[in-house]
Order: structure tokens, then sequence, then C-alpha cells
């Protein structure tokens, strides 16, 4: 395992050293923002990769097509659009929004270039054009010669020339950018748009640049006049039908009123209707959590001023069922956003801020209908909100509360009725700082809590003490619950060393934001003492469990002693894992290591590992073997190790990561 170096006097913390680097999150509104500002320039880049065939008007309303629907429907992760890392230097500063939605429409552009079986076409998705035809202008020789080039490419050739000549991107980066949108040979598509012959054209630009190939400055002429005067005739007898039809959906007992934002019905059977009818939800009463065999959601009474609003219910129902194309949806990872199989049960329904919040359970999802409280999200396309969460196995100390709002940086939760004593907020990265009270109302919903800000300085870190248990929110429906302790039996942040701990680990909770995180633990697994007198470094693991139970992420940690006035600087990763038992109840046992650079100047070779681990063996630039559950060897800066261990019965056990 390759271990990182540190600075001198602690372990080195490079970007690519810290779980904040394994992936980005990308918000919707940071997505419509690149794609917004740099919509000419998605154009181009999706009109010159389209396949030529197709005539100029076509390709230019395709393209168009494409940029507009690259913005997705949630927030996603780069790592799950397989984007490359962050570059260095004078390439750092390309705003990683753009690059998302850049990765989006080179993808949809390949596809269409692709060939595909003879199938009836399908209607043409917007944008559409009635009564006009658009072509971009005309160029000039150099512009005409350079077309029939690119014409004469493959569709990842074109990628691989616009990438070259209109994005100005190295050839490494253009073939991971290539690769990452699914092209199965990158280097042969660069080679291919390497050896197109092209003119020269201008000194200052590319000739991609130029009006020849921009399709958002085009001339307009009419299409056929005679066949659309006899098209429009079939539409208008087309458009009196479905308005007869509207009529009589919107006649009382059926049709879209009752059903706000929902989409049409699709479908007619007996469970679909009893999921749709707000007088058969499941309602729990204000006392039988104190009776019931498992403390759960299922165990959650029924809590609002609006839970017997039966047009509201009927409302979030029907939009569950069907979410129409208005309907703001987003879902943690793993977590289905079909309709629920029978009647759900109602956990709460009232006004929040300035929202109306329905809150849904199903026994395997949390589902959050939002509208606005002035009655403006209860018609179809308005901003009603739908957000859907896993909560499978949840128990006591994972169902203690769910946020019900977020509003100006803030989040309010609902809490579980069995939470007793006040909450109280408190900052993880000032574990010495006095907790601040948190108001809890007699329906159970607290006043607003900051949300974190993870940034590069991570400055404080918000989280809440409710019931004895510690919470904080990571972007999505139910907090993660955070402890301390040994794999197997862990325990409450309680203590001055679990507080200590958390304190300098804190700021990697950012990489697990919208990761549908359950519970996170931090173990301490050994104490090393460091070579030179230089004091002892805590050696910490920390993995992060899912509600789906796939996809949880461990790390290694180091923390040795922090700097004058910084008592909680954050510890120095040393490896990271995605998956596996590592650090988990199946196997509590850790072993890692990493190059630590001493005052005195001497570089060393730190490994440790749990109590079970009996010796420790490295190869590579350093090698040796010690026994015990520690390692100290002398080493250089850039050496590079393996690490291995035994047990107490002669069982291997390798490094984190």
């Amino acid at each position: 395992m390759k271990q990182q170096q540190p600075s001198p006097a602690r372990p080195d913390r490079t970007p690519s050293g810290s779980l904040a680097d394994i992936d980005e999150v990308i918000d919707v509104e940071q997505a419509e923002a690149a794609l917004v500002e740099h919509y000419p320039r998605l154009v181009r880049l999706a009109y010159l990769v389209l396949p030529p065939g197709r005539s100029r008007s076509r390709r230019v309303l395709a393209a168009h097509g494409v940029v507009q629907r690259a913005l997705p429907r949630q927030r996603s992760s780069t790592r799950a659009l397989g984007l490359p890392g962050r570059r260095a230097g004078a390439e750092a500063a390309i705003d990683p929004g753009y690059a998302f939605v850049r990765m989006r429409v080179l993808r949809a552009a390949l596809a269409a270039a692709r060939p595909r079986r003879r199938l009836p076409a399908p209607p043409p998705l917007l944008p559409q054009v009635w009564g006009l035809r658009l072509c971009p202008r005309s160029g000039g020789a150099d512009e005409l010669a350079l077309d029939q080039a690119l014409s004469a490419l493959s569709g990842p050739g074109r990628a691989a020339f616009v990438l070259r000549d209109l994005e100005r991107l190295s050839p490494p980066e253009a073939r991971r950018v290539l690769e990452a949108a699914g092209v199965a040979e990158p280097r042969e598509a660069w080679d291919e748009a390497e050896r197109a012959a092209t003119p020269a054209g201008s000194r200052d630009r590319s000739l991609l640049e130029s009006p020849e190939f921009d399709p958002c400055a085009l001339r307009a002429r009419p299409t056929d006049l005679i066949r659309r005067r006899q098209h429009g005739r079939a539409v208008l007898a087309a458009g009196a039908a479905v308005l007869v039809c509207g009529a009589l959906l919107g006649l009382p007992g059926d049709g879209w009123g009752p059903d706000g934002a929902a989409a049409p019905p699709y479908a007619r059977n007996a469970a679909s209707e009893a999921a749709l009818d707000p007088g058969k939800l499941t309602v729990t009463s204000a006392t039988a959590w104190k009776t019931a065999a498992r403390q759960d959601f299922a165990a959650w009474p029924a809590r609002g001023d609006r839970v017997h609003d039966k047009a509201l219910l009927r409302r979030a129902l029907a939009v569950w069922a069907r979410p129409g194309s208005g309907v703001q949806l987003s879902a943690t990872t793993g977590t289905p956003t079909g309709p629920a199989a029978g009647p759900p049960q109602l956990l709460f329904a009232g006004v929040v801020d300035h929202a109306v919040v329905v809150l849904l359970h199903d026994g395997l999802r949390m589902v959050r209908y939002a509208e606005a409280a002035d009655g403006e999200g209860q018609g179809e396309g308005t901003g009603a909100a739908l957000d859907f969460a896993r909560t499978d196995g949840a128990a006591a100390d994972t169902a203690s509360a769910v946020v019900v709002g977020r509003t100006q940086g803030n989040v309010r939760y609902l809490t579980a009725p069995w939470v007793k004593g006040k909450a109280a907020l408190v900052d993880l990265t000032k574990p010495d700082a006095a907790a601040q009270p948190v108001p809890v109302g007699a329906d159970g919903l607290t006043g607003p809590v900051p949300v974190p800000r993870p940034d590069q300085k991570c400055t404080s870190w918000p989280a809440l003490r409710l019931g004895g248990h510690l919470l904080t929110d990571l972007g999505e429906l139910t907090p993660a619950r955070l402890t301390y302790g040994r794999p197997r039996r862990p325990g409450e942040v309680s203590a001055p060393e679990a507080r200590r701990a958390w304190a300098r680990t804190a700021c990697e909770l950012a990489a697990v934001r919208g990761q549908g995180v359950r519970n996170v633990n931090a173990w301490e697994f050994a104490r090393q003492p460091l070579p030179g007198g230089a004091g002892s470094a805590a050696w910490l693991c920390t993995r992060a469990e899912t509600w789906r139970g796939a996809g949880s992420r461990t790390l290694a940690q180091v923390q040795t002693p922090a700097p004058n006035g910084q008592p909680y600087a954050p510890g120095a990763v040393t490896a990271r894992a995605e998956g596996g038992t590592a650090c988990g109840p199946r196997s509590p046992r850790a072993l890692a290591g990493v190059l630590w650079k001493a005052p005195a100047g001497q570089w060393w070779l730190l490994a440790a590992g749990s109590d079970q681990v009996r010796s420790i063996t490295a190869s590579g630039a350093v090698h040796g073997t010690a026994p015990g559950r520690f390692l100290t060897l002398p080493a250089k800066a850039g050496d590079n190790a393996e690490l291995s261990g035994r047990l107490a019965g002669g069982r291997k056990v390798d490094a984190v990561g």
C-alpha cells in the first residue's frame, strides 16, 4: 500500500489523501448555473459532436435539446458520472459544475452518434420550432473544408477534435474525459482527430469558434407552407378532442383537480387506489410507542396541525404515486422512488416555516412532500417537492429525528416521541465549548439548527445532541448518528476523549454527504509512541455505514501532536476504502501506516495495528518486521511500502485500503 508523505513534524495532508477528495457532489442549482452561463459553448460542442448526416436544421435543434436535457433531476456525484479528478496548475480553476454538465452533454451527443437498429422514430423532444427552418450562418472556404473533415470522422473522433480545438484540453486530459464519456478506445479517437486534414484557419482563434459552427446565431426561413396548412387542420381537430377529454376528467369525483401537481393516472388497481386514499392512511396513537415491541418509525404518532386535511393528504399521496413534470424530486443513493405498495403511515402534516409538509413512511422509505404554504404549490407544474430516503431496519437510536424543513442555511427536525431531555447544539470542532439549547415544541418540532458548511478551512461542524445521541445533518431526510468506540459496541460521543477525537475528524464527514449514511463510528485502535521523544500519535479508523448496507466508506487517519495554537487540528488521512468490512462489526480490526517526518528532520515509516495484531511486516523501499502491534523503521522521503500483519492465530491481515 502506498503511504502518504507528511509535512515536517506532522503527516502530509495532500489533496489526494483526504476523504473529501473521493468525489464531489454537484447540486442541481450549481449545474443549472453552469448550463445557463455556458449555454452557447455547450450547444456548439453538442452541434459539432452530433452525427453530420442529418440536415443542419435538425442538427441545430438536436444540439439545443441535448443541452437542455443535460440538467440532472437531483444532486449528483462526480464519481458516479466518472469525471476525472480536479486538475492542477493553471487548469485547476475550471468550474466543476461546467465540467459536470459538459460530460452529460458529451455523453448524450456520443450516444446519438452510435449506430442503432432501424426502429420507428419516436416523437421529437423539445425544443421545437414550428413554421421555421433554422440554420447557422454560412462560412467561408476554410469552414466548409473543416465541416467536410469533421463529417469524415467517427463520433469519438469528432469528440476528441472538439475537446482539443474548442475546449483546449491537453491529450491526457482529453483522453480521460473521453473515457469517462464512454468511449471504448480514447487513444484511438485522439489519434483519429490528429490525422484529420483541416485548414489552418485564423491565427488568433480556432475555426470551430466561427459563426459557421454557432447553433445559437441562426438564419430563419419558412418551411413548406401548403403542407403546414394541412397539418394545422389536423392539429385543430385533435386539440378539440383533447379539450373534451380534459373537461370530462376535471369533473367532480375524478380528474386532475384533487391531485395537485401529480401527473395524470396511468393505471387502475386495488392496491394503487388504496394507496391514494387519505382515509386509509395508517395512523398510530400518541401512546403506542410506549408498548411497541420495537421503537422505530412505525411507532411514531401522527403530528402536526394539518393531519385532518384530506385535500392536502390526497395531493401528497397522488404526487408520490405520479409526480408531475413540475415536481422537484430527490432521493438518496439506493432509494427507489416508485409509488407505495399500499396505504403508508402518516407521521406529520403541518406548516413548517413557509411550506406545508407531509411526512409519510411505508416501512422501507421516508417520504417528504412539501408545497408552498400560500397554496402556490397545489397546481400542475408548480413548486411542489418530493424527497425519498431509505429507513429500513431503523431502531430507536437511528429513528430519533427526521428533517422536515430547510431554509436559509438551517434545518428543522421532527423528533421521536420517546426522545427525552433538552436538545442542544454543539460544534464538533470545538469540544470544550458549551452547548447551546435548541427549543423543541410540543409537536416535536425543533427550532432552526445550522447545517454544516464544508469548506477548505472547515472552522466548524454543527451537530445536535438529542436524547443522548449525537446527530449531524448530511443533506438528507434522516440525520446521521455519530458514535465512538469499538466497532461491535460503539458508544455515545460524550467522554472527553471521544469529543477530542471527533474534533479532529469532523471535517472528513463532507465526503459522505448525500450518500445515504446511517451512522458514522470513530474508533481509536492504537496510540503509538513517536521516535525521538516527539510524543505519541493516535490511530483512528472511521467507518460510515449506509441504510442500504452497501456503499460503506472507511478511512484510517493518524493524529500526531497538534501544532501550538491548534489543539484540534484535523488529523491526516493515511488510507481509505469503499465497501468491505474493515473496521466494522464483522471485522473489528485495523492496520495502517504512514511516512512521518520528525521535528529533527528524520523520516520514519510508522505503522500500527489494533490489539489483535501480533506482528507487522513492511516490504518494498522500506522493509522490516516488528513483533507486536507497532512498527517504526527509518525511511527516506518518497519511499513506498506494503504493509501486512499477523493475528494471534497466524492469520494475515492487510492494511486498510
